[in-house]
Parts: structure tokens; C-alpha cells; sequence
């Protein structure tokens, strides 16, 4: 058996810029980290040689590769010409469709577990670059590239994304002090809201066209360096107000972003603590992350409730392997 972890990541600035009807045009810059939840994958050597077994919330079992219905599994048992006798499954530490990256955990995961099943240990950027190609050349998902370099690098960075798509990768260099403090000021609740992105982004990606769309998303990559200055700076009140005007200027991009229920919501946060915050992932569902200072987080909670809160830590490690068992060697 071979089993990998692969971390889901939350947004702060900039999200949407990694899209290519954007950073064809203007520089994008996504500022995120990623958090102690995560994607594992299981493989392990199927009895029936012929046949190949996938279970997540449903269970295949196929002696053709091109017959499985999970589009991620398909293709990348087709990129290593598996045949049979290989058996995967998944766990997830939240629900897919919530705005963590979840379907990019899923990819990185999943391209790392089979390499090492092949004995070969890729890079960071391998396992980023591949996974992206999978998703958005392959699959054709109107996805940008963010969710799968996070997923694979881990850690808190930026991720700047050029005219010609090469993806440079910034990590943020904190003290430990300035890193407790923003970890522990960090508060997520649940909508209980699960959305497919692909209709929120393909209205988004279409939108581009539209100037004023365009130029607020260059406001939010404009963000990306003042966030990340104001976290070099120890400013966690200017860092929260980022986060506020990042939000106003995300759902500006399409009409999906936001909805009443999400919005009662996100007012009552800054009327009761909150500095600012969003809602992670395309919109419309999932999870909102809010920065309050310590002293006023007791009160947020109370306003959130019947909101879940998901407690996390930031995650520094990325994609990695955390068991290979001796039918491998």
C-alpha cells in the first residue's frame, strides 16, 4: 500500500488572476497557505490483474481504463498506461465543492501516489505543472493554476502567474511570532453550501472581456503586495481590511460570488469582531475565513452560530508520502 496526504489550502488575495483569460493579459498573483485538512489517497496492488478498482463516494471497478467515470483517475491512470491490478481510494477532511481546493488536492495527490508506485520521486513543480495539465488542457475545467501549485508546495506564498504561464512561487518568509499570530487570528465557518466551480469560473473567465471586470481583478492582484506587507510589517489590522476589500472587489467579478444568506452573514462577522474576511474558493458556498483578534473571537463565534467552524492550522509541507508498504519494493 502506498499512502499520500496532500493539503487543501485557503485563498487570502488575488484569487481569479490565475486564470488565463486574465494572465495573458496583466501579471497575476494569488497571496494563500495552506491548512492541516487534507486529501489522502490509497493504492495498492488489486488481486484481479486485469482490473482496476476506484472507490470515493462511489466504487468502479473496470478492466478498461478509458471506462471510469472519474475524470481525474481516468486520466491519469492513462498518462501512466495502467492496465489493472491497481485498487485507490480517497479521504477527505471536508466535503469537495467548498472552496479548499479540493479537486486539485485530489490530482497532486493522486500523480504523486502513482509515481511512487513506479518507484520515482517527482519535484514539486512536476507534480504542480502536471496536475494543471491534467485539470485545465485534459479535462478542460475553467480552472486557474493556484489550487495545484498551493497543493503540491505547501506553505504560505505567493504565486505569481506571466503572459506565457510559468508560474513563479514566493514563499513568505514570518518570524514565528508574526506566524502564530496570523494562525491564530484566522476563523472558518462552514455555509453548509456546496456549489460546482465551474459555473461560477466560466461566467468569470467570460467576464474578462469586460473591462471594469478586468481592472477590479488587477485591484485584487494589487492587493497581493500589500498583504504581504503588511504581514512583513506585523499590521494585522491593515491585513484585515485587505481581506475586506479584496471581498468587495471579488464579487464584483460575477453575479454567483455572493448571495443574501452569505452576505447576513459576512455583516454580522464585522459587526461582531471581524476586520474582514471572504468567502473562500469561487463563491456562492463553502467556507467563510475571517480575521478577529483574540480578545473579540468568542463573540464572532456566537454571531456565526449555526454556522460549523472548522479549526485548522496553516500547513507548511505540502503533498507528501506518508506510508509505502513492502509489496512495493
Amino acid at each position: 500500500m502506498i499512502i499520500t496526504r496532500t493539503p487543501f489550502r485557503v485563498s487570502f488575495v488575488g484569487g481569479g488572476s490565475d486564470i488565463e483569460d486574465f494572465y495573458k493579459h496583466s501579471l497575476g498573483a494569488v497571496l494563500s497557505s495552506t491548512i492541516n485538512k487534507y486529501m489522502y489517497i490509497y493504492t495498492h496492488n488489486f488481486f484481479d490483474e486485469d482490473k482496476i478498482r476506484i472507490k470515493y463516494s462511489k466504487t468502479e471497478t473496470v478492466t478498461n481504463v478509458n471506462d471510469i467515470n472519474h475524470p481525474i483517475v481516468r486520466e491519469v491512470l492513462k498518462k501512466f498506461k495502467i492496465k489493472g491490478a491497481l485498487e485507490i481510494s480517497s479521504n477527505a477532511d471536508v466535503p469537495s465543492n467548498t472552496g479548499l481546493g479540493s479537486s486539485s488536492s485530489f490530482t497532486v495527490g493522486l500523480l504523486h501516489n502513482i509515481y511512487i508506485k513506479f518507484g520515482k520521486y517527482p519535484t514539486k513543480e512536476q507534480l504542480a505543472s502536471e496536475a494543471c495539465d491534467i485539470e485545465i488542457n485534459k479535462l478542460k475545467e475553467p480552472i486557474g493554476k493556484q489550487d495545484q501549485y498551493a497543493a503540491s508546495f505547501g506553505g504560505l506564498n505567493i504565486f505569481k502567474f506571466d503572459s506565457s504561464g510559468n508560474v513563479k512561487v514566493e514563499p513568505l518568509h514570518l518570524t514565528k511570532e508574526t506566524y502564530n499570530t496570523l494562525q491564530n487570528n484566522l476563523l472558518m465557518f462552514y455555509t453548509g453550501l456546496q456549489r460546482k466551480t465551474s459555473t461560477i469560473l466560466s461566467e468569470q473567465k467570460r467576464n474578462m472581456r469586460f473591462k471594469n471586470k478586468f481592472e477590479s481583478l488587477k485591484k485584487m492582484v494589487e492587493l497581493v503586495w500589500e498583504l504581504r506587507d503588511a504581514l512583513y510589517e506585523r499590521d494585522f489590522h491593515k491585513f484585515g481590511k485587505i481581506l475586506h476589500k479584496n471581498w468587495l472587489l471579488k464579487k464584483q467579478l460575477s453575479s454567483n460570488v455572493s448571495n443574501s444568506g452569505i452576505e447576513q452573514f459576512y455583516s454580522k462577522a464585522l459587526k461582531n469582531g471581524a476586520l474582514g474576511g471572504k468567502l473562500l474558493g469561487a463563491g456562492s458556498g463553502g467556507f467563510l475565513l475571517f480575521y478577529c483578534d483574540e480578545r473579540n473571537q468568542n463573540k464572532l463565534r456566537k454571531a456565526m452560530s449555526p454556522l460549523r467552524e472548522l479549526r485548522f492550522n496553516l500547513d507548511n509541507e505540502g503533498s507528501k508520502v506518508l506510508y509505502i508498504g513492502d509489496e512495493y519494493y
